[in-house]
């Protein structure tokens, strides 16, 4: 016997504040009742292209926050659309094999995890809708022609605020009051160098060197890690990409290892023994599209919706980590974080 679907507030950990479950419910039922209701005739196909690992363990919570969201709107997955789900980890060739697979299928509408994801779907097709999620240089990158109306076949959601960057390194500053020096950690063929100008900027105003550690693979990772730990007074900024998260947990270890204070992007880093994150919700954006896939199935224009930018961002702090790093996180700084591991 099929049981139903957990209710949407169990899909959430306990830190979630209550007032984002609120916004979920609301946002729901302002859709008017006609709209919600189960449509009738022919299942429609929705293609999805993850960036990330499947062992990413916000990556399953995240596709059921997706689906939970489309039943909510009226769209039931095996009765009124079906959902084929592919997961690059962070492996260019493995998306654009993906990529090419997943439009073969002819999807009403297609989502794409990630930059490259997206980048590799619009590869494949100009005339699929495709909703990206975390694009970190949509324009830059030509998915869009420009935010407000993307034109063409994409829109979507960017996790690209220009101040990210610099208040990264200000929270990395403001727990390793002494850091001196700090590289960005990055694949350059996952990551699209939307911070390289602000990070500059925001290096030379707090009198820090910037470097950019440009990695591929796990030996180049490791390489990396342990000259920042070679070196007094160093850190590293995770820069925002598949191939990192990808390689979150190995990141992480070495930058213990070697005792490498490091920012994060997302809250998973921080979860998995990281010492800081500060960044978007990676599960709350996938709600947020699945508004989207409604709206395109429904008949708007892919192209008449705005990219968005995210607007709310979560502080965690490890405080067990930065013990054993022998960092002493300042009090105002816990007080501001949205969730301190202990």
């Amino acid at each position: 016997m099929n049981r139903p679907p957990p209710p949407l507030s169990m899909l959430f950990s306990r830190h979630t504040k209550r007032r984002d479950f609120i916004t979920v419910v609301g946002a729901v039922a302002a859709w008017p009742l006609a709209a919600r209701a189960q449509q009738p005739g022919r299942v429609r196909r929705i293609a999805m292209l993850v960036g990330a690992t499947e062992n990413d363990p916000e990556g399953p919570l995240s596709l059921e926050v997706f689906r939970q969201t489309l039943t909510q709107l009226g769209w039931k997955e095996g009765i009124s659309v079906h959902i084929d789900t592919r997961w690059g980890a962070g492996d260019l060739d493995h998306m654009r094999a993906y990529a090419k697979e997943l439009i073969g299928t002819a999807p009403d509408v297609a989502v794409a995890d990630s930059t490259p994801a997206a980048l590799a779907l619009q590869r494949e097709s100009r005339t699929t809708p495709i909703i990206f999620i975390q694009a970190g240089n949509p324009v830059g990158s030509g998915l869009v022609a420009n935010l407000a109306r993307p034109g063409g076949n994409l829109t979507g959601f960017t996790n690209y605020v220009p101040s990210m960057g610099g208040k990264r390194l200000e929270l990395l500053k403001e727990v390793a009051p002494r850091l001196a020096r700090v590289a960005a950690l990055f694949n350059p063929k996952t990551h699209t160098g939307q911070y390289w100008d602000v990070l500059e900027a925001a290096t030379q105003s707090l009198g820090v060197t910037f470097g950019k550690a440009a990695v591929e693979d796990d030996g180049g990772i490791a390489r990396a890690v342990e000259a920042m730990g070679g070196e007094p007074a160093s850190g590293l900024i995770v820069m925002p990409d598949s191939f990192t998260m990808t390689h979150r947990e190995t990141i992480v270890a070495l930058a213990a290892r070697h005792r490498v204070p490091t920012v994060y992007p997302f809250r998973i880093y921080a979860a998995s023994g990281g010492l800081m994150s500060y960044g978007m919700s990676r599960v709350g954006v996938y709600r947020d599209a699945a508004s989207y896939v409604d709206r395109v199935l429904r008949g708007e224009k892919r192209g008449d919706l705005p990219v968005q930018a995210p607007t709310k961002f979560e502080l965690v702090i490890n405080l067990r980590t930065a013990k054993a790093l022998r960092l002493d996180v300042p009090p105002t700084l816990l007080a501001r974080a949205d969730e301190v591991i202990e």
